[in-house]
């Protein structure tokens, strides 16, 4: 099972949560979040795939940050629509992964995937709240038994410590046969991109076993 560890904002943390050598390292370059990434990125292993979290940005804007910031992933989690995600995948390095991230309520559409299946690598599901991500709120993770394809995703939303049973028995459950990887944030926050180095390190021990 595959760790991102999303919304990393402080050097110092940054370094420390590397350390840990989590698969996925996300940078949210949104300004109407509090976890909004300024400055530069700092050395990190080259099995950290740094990912670049949007949000309805612009194409050039885009582009400009993985260029600047050697990102290897982009995450798209607005209104980005399936054109949208190919342009860019025409527009750049074939490596770079792109992952659309839906919004999943209790009446979420699954039908609505089909359209962005061939052009991207993978979905995130997160949970629909006030905010575009980090709301700390976990959804209906059983409304999974209802996805149709085969595109592999990542769990997001409200994913913790004290979460950490529900979890494994997800991953024990036919739910996650597509499931690529788990996504963590705000659960492991002692403020806004601040992270809980000694609760990741051992819910990331815990993951691992599968």
């Amino acid at each position: 099972m595959k760790i991102k560890i999303c919304g990393m904002k402080y050097k110092d943390n940054i370094e420390s949560v590397a350390a840990l050598q989590p698969d996925y390292l996300g940078f949210i370059f949104y300004q109407g979040s509090k976890r909004n990434f300024h400055g530069e990125i700092p050395t990190l292993s080259a099995d950290i795939k740094k990912t670049g979290v949007f949000v309805n940005e612009e194409e050039s804007v885009i582009l400009d940050l993985i260029q600047k910031h050697e990102l290897k992933g982009i995450q798209l989690h607005g209104d980005e629509s399936p054109a949208f995600c190919a342009a860019l995948t025409a527009s750049n390095n074939p490596n770079l992964e792109i992952i659309k991230a839906f919004a999943v309520s209790d009446h979420f559409d699954f039908d609505q995937l089909t359209a962005y299946k061939d052009v991207c690598d993978y979905f995130l599901f997160d949970t629909k709240g006030k905010e575009r991500g980090g709301n700390g709120t976990l959804f209906d993770w059983t409304l999974l038994e209802q996805y149709p394809l085969d595109k592999p995703f990542f769990l997001s939303g409200g994913i913790g410590l004290t979460e950490a049973d529900r979890v494994l028995s997800f991953l024990e459950s036919p739910s996650s046969k597509y499931c690529h990887a788990l996504d963590l944030n705000s659960k492991f926050e002692s403020e806004p991109g601040l992270k809980k180095i000694h609760e990741l390190k051992k819910f990331i021990e815990l993951a691992k076993k599968y």
